[in-house]
């Protein structure tokens, strides 16, 4: 198979490392993307990949990311949306939005937008690490995306994933017959550093021996869909919109089979961003 130009975001540890790494040593052409400059560099010194930084936290970084990779990579031919996270109480960033929420969900719809002429052009795969937490705690409500409601750390990441979920369905309903695929994951409990900076108790399982009890998998294990969808034909190996756990299509949540409820997601996401597909 021909070599890829391969964007991974989070990539800087993680399953995005793990990925980045075996990408790298299959012969794709691996842009890592990173929160921490010295942990991208570092990475990318080890792989030989280009790096570039951003903080989701801050739109504003998000949009120069992509100004950055529209500018450098004439070609994209996967887009990994896999930088996220889950926090304490509820922040709300430099934007304005609930961290959570724009972390996971609306800096990578936001990156995905920018990216999207280019992504066209290279009839691209497009992968949103999303997680079963979706189905254990997610709880949309469309009129408070900012959840000023009752928040608490794990309805907001749930929820967060829920919307990587839809936006995937959304994406490929709008954009499949133009070229793009796109695919969401859950890559199973990963020990890593996430809830790193998290206050939430749910950093007790992934910072405490407790990982040890939970049935965690390592980076190199959780990291294997992701490597699967960058490396393979959509359509053939895969199937472009749907959710995919253990590397078979899942039963989506029950709040993802409402009718119109990708849509509504999107068109307020945008509006939102102020920006138009």
């Amino acid at each position: 198979m021909d070599a890829k130009t391969v964007v991974i975001t989070g990539a800087s540890d993680g399953i995005g490392a793990a990925a980045a790494r075996e990408l790298s040593a299959r012969g794709h052409q691996v842009i890592v993307v990173g929160r921490s400059p010295t942990k991208a560099a570092a990475l990318g010194e080890a792989i030989g990949a280009p790096v570039h930084t951003a903080d989701f936290a801050d739109l504003a970084q998000v949009r120069r990311l992509a100004a950055e990779l529209l500018a450098r990579y004439p070609v994209i031919d996967v887009l990994a949306n896999n930088a996220g996270g889950i926090f304490g109480t509820r922040e709300r960033t430099v934007d304005g939005f609930e961290k959570t929420f724009q972390v996971n969900h609306l800096a990578p719809f936001l990156l995905t937008h920018l990216l999207r002429p280019r992504l066209l052009e290279s009839r691209a795969t497009v992968i949103n690490t999303s997680s079963i937490a979706a189905r254990m705690w997610g709880a949309l409500d469309l009129d408070d995306l900012n959840l000023t409601k009752n928040f608490s750390a794990r309805r907001a990441y749930g929820t967060s994933k829920l919307e990587n979920i839809l936006f995937t369905i959304e994406l490929q309903r709008r954009f499949g017959a133009s070229g793009i695929s796109a695919v969401a994951f859950h890559p199973g409990t990963v020990a890593t550093n996430f809830a790193s900076d998290s206050t939430s108790l749910i950093r007790l399982a992934f910072h405490t021996p407790l990982k040890y009890l939970a049935g965690f998998v390592q980076p190199e294990q959780g990291a294997r869909q992701l490597i699967w969808f960058a490396d393979t034909v959509p359509g053939q190996s895969w199937q472009p919109g749907a959710y995919y756990v253990k590397g078979r299509i899942a039963t989506l949540p029950p709040s993802a089979r409402r009718p119109m409820i990708a849509s509504e997601l999107w068109e307020r996401s945008e509006a939102m961003l102020g920006i138009t597909s």
